[in-house]
């Protein structure tokens, strides 16, 4: 493990994590439950992605679904010729077409295999269930892999600035982010640790969590890869 993120506690995110292949055919089962109903007319923006529509997302998400086949297969796999003109339906149909594949092809692989892949699928099942008003799962396979992902380029992020470690704590589990002996905690629902470092929260909503000392020195690293808070909310805090 990175030694600038350590996770301390039980039960651990680490422990609970599932294997790739079974995360990532859970986002998708749960992505085609939520939407599978949705009318072709309604097609809102999504507001974590607001240059994306629904559409668009699931657009995302087949081609990310078609490219992983490629890498992993060393064969091209080409997105759908016709994916300019898919509605929802006829994308939900593609996208769990091709993540039969991902999956077969995942579950021969070990390791870190697939968990950027799974990273992404994931965040973007969390942006769908803001976006329609659906609840956020209690449990998911998903969550503790893709929060590892995140937190380490939180870490990159912390040490980029030059910043002590932080402790990011749901109660149960703890994280400590960064190098040497945390400077400050953070105490939160996990899915606002994990929306704050996936650049969905603002630097408002991340500092009103719950810090045991002032939190705005740590607010630059929140900016990190391909992530940045919004500069206006895009969805409420859990807590």
């Amino acid at each position: 493990m990175d030694t600038s993120l350590r996770e301390i506690g039980r039960p651990t995110l680490r422990g609970t994590r599932a294997p790739s292949h079974e995360s990532y055919h859970q986002v998708r089962r749960n992505v085609v439950e939520l939407l599978s109903a949705a009318r072709e007319q309604d097609d809102p923006v999504v507001p974590a992605c607001p240059e994306w529509t629904l559409r668009d997302l699931l657009a995302h998400l087949t081609g990310s679904a078609a490219l992983a086949i490629g890498r992993m297969s060393g064969w091209p796999a080409a997105h759908p010729s016709a994916s300019a003109d898919m509605g929802v339906a006829e994308l939900l149909e593609a996208w769990d077409r091709l993540g039969g594949e991902v999956d077969l092809l995942l579950s021969e692989r070990t390791g870190r295999a697939g968990n950027l892949l799974v990273t992404d699928a994931f965040t973007h099942e969390l942006d769908i269930r803001y976006a329609v008003g659906a609840p956020l799962p209690g449990d998911h396979p998903a969550f503790a892999g893709a929060f590892e992902v995140l937190a380490t380029g939180f870490a990159a992020g912390v040490g980029a600035h030059a910043l002590p470690a932080v402790r990011m704590s749901t109660g149960s589990t703890q994280w400590t982010v960064g190098e040497g002996e945390a400077a400050a905690t953070v105490t939160a629902d996990r899915y606002d640790l994990y929306r704050s470092l996936a650049g969905r929260r603002t630097h408002a909503q991340i500092t009103g969590l719950d810090w045991d000392r002032d939190s705005h020195r740590w607010l630059p690293a929140f900016a990190w890869g391909p992530f940045s808070p919004p500069e206006s909310p895009v969805e409420p805090t859990a807590s």
